[in-house]
């Protein structure tokens, strides 16, 4: 096992590498500056458009279905555990960076939106295939009369084996197991896997998770759509109230934790006592987990855009905007606050993963009676909703890239993919955390890349097209 991690990071550090990190940045802050600041100036708009659907569209699912999707997707364990990992291998700084890339970030989760339904296929039976395969393929013909479909398979591979094996079954599963299993640490060990004990509570846990899953993904997008809009909503407001809540408990420490959080971003030895002592290790593990959490950039979030019901590519790419929004803006930097606030970072406690998160929480809310007893239980819960629809959400993110590379046409691949799926969320709980986030980073960073690419090339596109909407919008020729 010690082999395996050395050889994953390894990888790791090539994919993460300043290339990756500087094209990610570069490309938010070039549609940044090209859409005049759009994630600022016309959020307001962005959040009126995401609790009103748009009448007269055609697509498989409400605006906001396909919203809910793609926060089905992005609010998981990136949000409890992504944070948690970033703060813990990078210091508190990591969070200052993982800020940054949220913010650039918006404008470019608002551009791949856009693109998506602008060069979306719709079938006659109502059924959509869009996302980054397309607009590569479709959109850089248009523009500059390449054939790139190489560049649009490439991300659909990635897109597979992202799903398959990296963001949307093993991490996700392997948190809320990890969770359960750190309730119940007096549980009988079911299996020992190379030193790696796994408890009667991982197993059984896993098992239900494999099954309500399976439930679900087998009834396609639909379904994940019905059941994210459910839970996605409801699981979001209460955890945020429960940060809300840590953090007012303990308001006297945040301006303290802020400046740390600032100092550690730019002099991570000043704080953390040498154990992260460089600014470069500090922005990888920022940025690398905040991709993991909102995804902009990645490619995956307009695979569900492109399913919404909208005639207006602009209205929805300021929709899908709202994603890293609430994600990351919101979500992320309370989890992070409070694990700052708390001191749960602190590398001499040894600590990783959930069990930071648990500790700041139950250190957090040991003010009021009975705080320390319930928290771990109440982040347990919340992890388990939060990850288990991340993994709905990419079932329907891989599916498509599947669908793209196959053509659409076979059903009983699509099918049996599903099961092959759910099998790789069954055997998420038996591998080690390390080797699980680890790989999970490498599939992002190579799905990223095409992605990216795309995204410069179709820069001008996305700002014209913003441009013209918002003249319309200002003239009062954009109906609801």
């Amino acid at each position: 096992m010690e082999t395996l991690n050395s050889i994953l990071d390894t990888v790791d550090g090539y994919v993460w590498g300043v290339p990756l990190i500087v094209i990610i940045l570069f490309v938010g802050f070039l549609l940044t500056i090209r859409l005049g600041c759009l994630q600022v100036i016309n959020l307001p708009n962005a959040i009126r458009y995401m609790l009103h659907n748009e009448k007269g569209g055609e697509g498989e699912v409400s605006s906001f279905g396909a919203l809910c999707t793609a926060l089905a997707a992005t609010i998981g364990t990136g949000n409890i555990v992504g944070v948690a990992t970033a703060i813990g291998t990078g210091g508190p700084g990591a969070l200052f960076w993982m800020e940054v890339a949220a913010f650039l970030g918006m404008a470019t989760k608002y551009a791949e939106g856009l693109l998506a339904v602008k060069y979306r296929t719709v079938g006659k039976d109502g059924k959509v295939l869009g996302g980054p395969f397309y607009y590569i393929e479709t959109g850089i013909k248009e523009r500059f009369g390449w054939n790139m479909k190489w560049l649009a398979v490439l991300f659909a591979v990635f897109g597979v084996l992202a799903g398959l094996l990296g963001i949307g079954t093993i991490t996700q599963v392997n948190g809320i197991t990890s969770a359960m299993a750190r309730l119940t640490p007096n549980a009988p060990e079911f299996i020992n896997l190379g030193g790696n004990s796994i408890s009667w509570t991982t197993t059984i846990a896993g098992l239900l998770v494999t099954i309500f899953a399976a439930t679900v993904i087998i009834g396609g997008l639909k379904r994940i759509a019905k059941v994210s809009t459910y839970i996605v909503p409801i699981m979001a407001i209460v955890y945020i109230i429960a940060c809300t809540l840590l953090l007012l408990l303990n308001a006297s420490q945040i301006s303290t934790a802020i400046e740390t959080i600032v100092r550690a971003a730019f002099n991570p030895s000043a704080v953390t006592g040498g154990v992260v002592g460089s600014i470069f290790i500090a922005m990888q593990k920022g940025i690398a987990r905040g991709i993991f959490s909102n995804e902009a950039g990645l490619g995956s979030a307009p695979i569900a855009a492109a399913a919404a019901k909208t005639k207006e590519p602009v209205r929805q790419g300021l929709v899908c905007m709202t994603g890293t929004f609430f994600d990351t803006i919101i979500i992320c930097t309370m989890t992070g606050l409070a694990i700052v606030v708390s001191g749960a970072w602190d590398p001499e406690l040894g600590l990783e993963g959930v069990a930071i998160t648990m500790e700041a929480f139950t250190r957090g809310l040991s003010i009021i009676p009975g705080g320390a007893t319930i928290a771990p239980y109440f982040l347990a819960v919340a992890l388990v909703f939060f990850a288990f629809t991340t993994i709905l959400g990419w079932a329907y993110y891989s599916e498509k890239c599947l669908q793209y590379l196959i053509g659409g046409k076979k059903k009983s691949a699509i099918l049996i993919y599903r099961w092959v799926y759910i099998a790789a969320i069954f055997i998420g709980p038996y591998l080690t955390v390390s080797a699980v986030w680890t790989s999970a980073d490498i599939f992002n960073g190579l799905m990223a890349f095409p992605n990216l690419v795309a995204l410069i090339l179709l820069s001008g596109i996305a700002a014209k097209e913003t441009k013209d909407y918002l003249d319309r919008l200002h003239n009062g020729h954009v109906g609801d």
